[in-house]
């Protein structure tokens, strides 16, 4: 398996970076700054993408990419991808979602935890040196393309567009790092889908609770007679 060169790592780095920065700072600017920023304007936010980007392009430790790949190692291909799906939905001023679609998280956190087990030993599968294999990584690869595919065609959100994105990066550029598991996953969208699952799981709790609590009161005002006194007396 051919490994990227590392002057284009870090390219990618930086470009992710700005990417990922960008669109959360178009997600949030208007709910964190409503006085400031009440509805960002196409100049407004052309200023912040290209504010962020500046930044992150600067030399070595002066740009803010530099430490965060320290820190976070390399964003994987997945969230960079949904990092662009995202920023594109900014920039046509459509609603913000800041969850992953349930179906989607629940496979990136199950992914994880297995990743994550089998990295620390407990598994010992070996797992991730596979992402490395040429012949392991090309079956996966094409099985993550068909899987974006089918997302799109279900209409799915931005999974499906930021699968394929993921895919082509690792299999034109072997970006992020050479594995395919990192082309996928990384900690920052583990714990982003994690979130994404408990927020899916108690909405679903709390519609449950609220049904329950609704349906005596619907077979109550199906049933208006049994409320109403009866005039004969006991019967």
């Amino acid at each position: 398996m051919s490994l990227p060169e590392l002057s284009l790592q870090i390219i990618y780095a930086r470009l992710a970076w700005t990417l990922i920065a960008a669109s959360m700072l178009l997600s949030v600017l208007p709910s964190l700054l409503p006085k400031l920023f009440p509805a960002l304007a196409q100049r407004t936010k052309l200023i912040v993408a290209g504010t962020v980007a500046l930044v992150m392009v600067l030399p070595g430790a002066a740009s803010p990419a530099h430490w965060l790949t320290l820190v976070f190692q390399y964003p994987s291909g997945l969230l960079a991808g949904y990092s662009l799906v995202a920023l594109c939905a900014r920039w046509t001023a459509k609603p913000v979602d800041f969850l992953l679609h349930p179906a989607f998280a629940l496979l990136l956190s199950l992914l994880g935890v297995v990743l994550y087990l089998d990295a620390f030993g407990v598994l010992a599968l070996g797992l991730y040196y596979r992402g490395f294999d040429a012949d392991a990584a090309a079956v996966l690869a094409i099985a993550a393309a068909l899987a974006g595919v089918a997302a799109i065609w279900l209409r799915f959100g931005a999974g499906g567009a930021a699968l394929l994105t993921a895919v082509l990066l690792f299999s034109l550029l072997r970006l992020p790092t050479g594995n395919l598991w990192d082309a996928l996953l990384d900690p920052l969208l583990w714990a982003w889908a994690l979130g994404s699952v408990v927020v899916a799981a108690r909405r679903q709790y709390l519609r449950r609770k609220a049904g329950s609590v609704a349906r005596p009161l619907d077979d109550l005002n199906a049933a208006p007679e049994l409320l109403r006194p009866r005039a004969g007396g006991i019967e």
